[in-house]
């Protein structure tokens, strides 16, 4: 967990997402109160739970990102879910417990590649040793490892051991040097056997039956395979090797199941579709209101059984957002409304924060279509006209049509330097200046013509 203030958080999260101060802030607050939690004595500890939140507004304004950025910079298990996938089959949807057990997954690889860091520096060591074992066979008196096969027969003469170490040293330093990269080796490698069996899965039982498969894949031994492949590769393939040996699954899952029932974010989107509204009596609400009890035990904390085991859903902090326009937060049932106590609105984007959003973060569209066009040699550049202009556009179409949000100006880019994304490789060493000019030569005809913009813009 990390021990950033909320003003620190709000900071960070300013680098990629322009505006919506107020729901950033909600965010960090209930980050910091995650750090605080864990300060305070036990007995008190379990008895404090998350304070869920539901972020509400039109679609592209930045909901998903303001949740997924908070994840990534604390290091949290993070995992989105659309509220829809449960009642996308009928009455039978998904099961709402398997955002949990993906929840899991995303933990234990998540730890995993921590582990695999950690213990990097040691396996490098090891695959170089066993890859020296594989360019000369019998250079060990006794070789490590039984990832491979070239091994001297018995009643071979033990070489010499000052001349075999020199030689093991030279081998060392060729490939350090890259010197051997290209050079062949056999390999015996583990493959996962096909245990043969296909489970069919049942509608809103899909995690049961990915369990039973990979439960029936435990029972059938790994079988080994030999392959050519060049040193580089090979040294790849020891790496992973020695790393699973030096880590502790067991220790990694249990660290994960601790992180994610301790710090997981699960963000929950599309939420107002599963709101019951009260002038329409029946049919689909009937499943909505059931996808939603569904729910309830989840969000106010229970034990889901994963295949890593029990896990607890008691502090994991549920995000949920939806854009609420026809429903509102009152019409879910009561039960739900109170687990999810603070709400926040996102406003919608005008020019002003369009041409912010072009600008400022560090993953701006401008900076990434910069560097696209620039692998190609050709030097981009913007003009401050250029990007005003395709501001206001942004805010035209999404007036005129539908509102999209930040979204629409993914459109707008592209339709505007598809042109030069297809000529590029022929205009290496050129710069192209993208004016005000340029933008309103290019986007002319969609923005004119509405009928035309509803279906290219």
């Amino acid at each position: 967990m990390s021990n950033l203030t909320p003003r620190e958080i709000v900071s960070e999260l300013d680098k990629y997402i322009i505006g919506q101060d107020a729901a950033k802030r909600i965010v960090a607050i209930a980050m910091r109160n995650r750090w605080r939690r864990q300060q305070i004595e036990p007995e008190l500890r379990d008895e404090i739970a998350p304070k869920n939140i539901i972020l509400m507004g039109p679609t592209g304004v930045g909901k998903t990102e303001v949740a997924r950025r908070l994840a990534n910079l604390t290091g949290c298990p993070f995992f989105k879910v659309e509220a829809t996938k449960f009642t996308e089959v009928g009455y039978v949807g998904r099961d709402v417990e398997s955002m949990i057990r993906d929840l899991m997954e995303i933990g234990v690889t998540m730890v995993r590649k921590e582990e695999i860091e950690r213990v990097r520096i040691k396996a490098e060591k090891a695959a170089e040793d066993r890859l020296l074992d594989l360019l000369l066979p019998g250079s060990r008196p006794k070789t490590a490892g039984a990832g491979f096969y070239m091994s001297p027969a018995e009643g071979d003469a033990a070489p010499l051991p000052g001349k075999d170490e020199g030689t093991r040293e030279k081998f060392r330093k060729m490939w350090r040097d890259g010197l051997l990269d290209d050079k062949e080796v056999e390999l015996e490698v583990s493959s996962q056997a096909d245990p043969g069996v296909s489970i069919m899965a049942i509608p809103g039982m899909e995690d049961m039956g990915m369990q039973m498969q990979d439960a029936l894949g435990r029972l059938f031994p790994n079988k080994k395979k030999r392959r050519k492949m060049k040193v580089k590769d090979a040294y790849e393939v020891l790496i992973q090797e020695e790393s699973d040996k030096l880590i502790d699954m067991d220790k990694v899952i249990e660290q994960a199941r601790e992180r994610v029932e301790q710090t997981g974010i699960l963000f929950l989107d599309e939420l107002d579709k599963v709101a019951s509204r009260q002038e329409h009596g029946g049919g689909v609400d009937v499943s909505r209101e059931g996808v939603q009890r569904d729910l309830l035990p989840v969000v106010e904390g229970c034990v889901v059984n994963t295949k890593y085991g029990m896990v607890k859903t008691d502090h994991i902090l549920f995000i949920a957002a939806g854009a609420f326009h026809f429903a509102k937060p009152s019409d879910l049932i009561p039960e739900l409304q109170g687990r999810f106590p603070l709400r926040e609105e996102l406003q919608a984007l005008g020019k002003d924060e369009f041409y912010r959003i072009l600008t400022e973060p560090r993953n701006a569209l401008t900076v990434q279509y910069k560097a696209l066009l620039g692998t190609e040699g050709v030097a981009l550049d913007f003009t401050r006209e250029a990007l005003e202009e395709m501001a206001a556009i942004a805010e035209k179409i999404n007036e005129d049509t539908e509102n999209i949000g930040a979204r629409r100006l993914y459109t707008i880019m592209e339709k505007l330097l598809s042109e030069l994304s297809f000529e590029a490789p022929d205009k290496s060493g050129s710069k192209v200046v993208v004016d005000r000019e340029y933008v309103r030569c290019r986007l002319a005809d969609v923005v004119e013509d509405r009928d035309l913009s509803r279906y290219i813009l």
